[in-house]
């Protein structure tokens, strides 16, 4: 790379790391070409992206963001996977981790919170945002429904009553 490849590289990482919702940090030492094209595959599908970057890049990029904690991480083989949806790049990356041995997931930030392995993993068994306001919405509904049919039944109780009566009347 020359040096104004590597400037313009680091401007968009950096870009990058301030406003992602989520950046997972992994090691991919020995992950083959086909591997790590699937990889890129699954997350593009699910809305993240996967960048390999240089080490001293991505920690010169970090400066100045709130994932600057995770600078640490930086050592070996390293790969960056972000999204703007914080569960999307933690979800892929763990379950891409569980079929390949030669992903293995370091770390990571969301927002200001720096996240070890554990916290990476954990992060990615909640649902996504998606789901939350599609939970959210079916619970929202779900009581609408439930006083539609009681203030319902009181009317249709009393049509019947009022019906009963007026029959009783031409009876009589």
């Amino acid at each position: 790379m020359e040096r104004a490849e590597k400037r313009e590289f680091v401007t968009e990482l950096n870009e990058v790391f301030k406003a992602s919702g989520s950046v997972v940090v992994a090691h991919y030492a020995g992950a083959t070409v086909a591997q790590m094209n699937d990889f890129r595959s699954k997350m593009r599908a699910a809305g993240g992206t996967v960048k390999v970057a240089k080490n001293r890049l991505a920690k010169i990029a970090l400066q100045g963001t709130e994932a600057e904690g995770i600078s640490g991480l930086f050592n070996g083989q390293t790969l960056i996977a972000y999204s703007n949806d914080p569960i999307t790049a933690p979800k892929v990356v763990v379950d891409f981790a569980k079929t390949n041995d030669k992903i293995v997931v370091l770390g990571g930030a969301m927002g200001t919170t720096t996240l070890n392995a554990e916290a990476v993993k954990s992060l990615a068994t909640l649902p996504s945002l998606d789901e939350l306001r599609a939970k959210l919405l079916g619970m929202i509904q779900t009581p609408a429904t439930r006083i539609a049919g009681v203030v319902q039944a009181p009317a249709s109780q009393l049509a019947r009553v009022f019906s009963a009566y007026a029959k009783k009347d031409e009876a009589a």
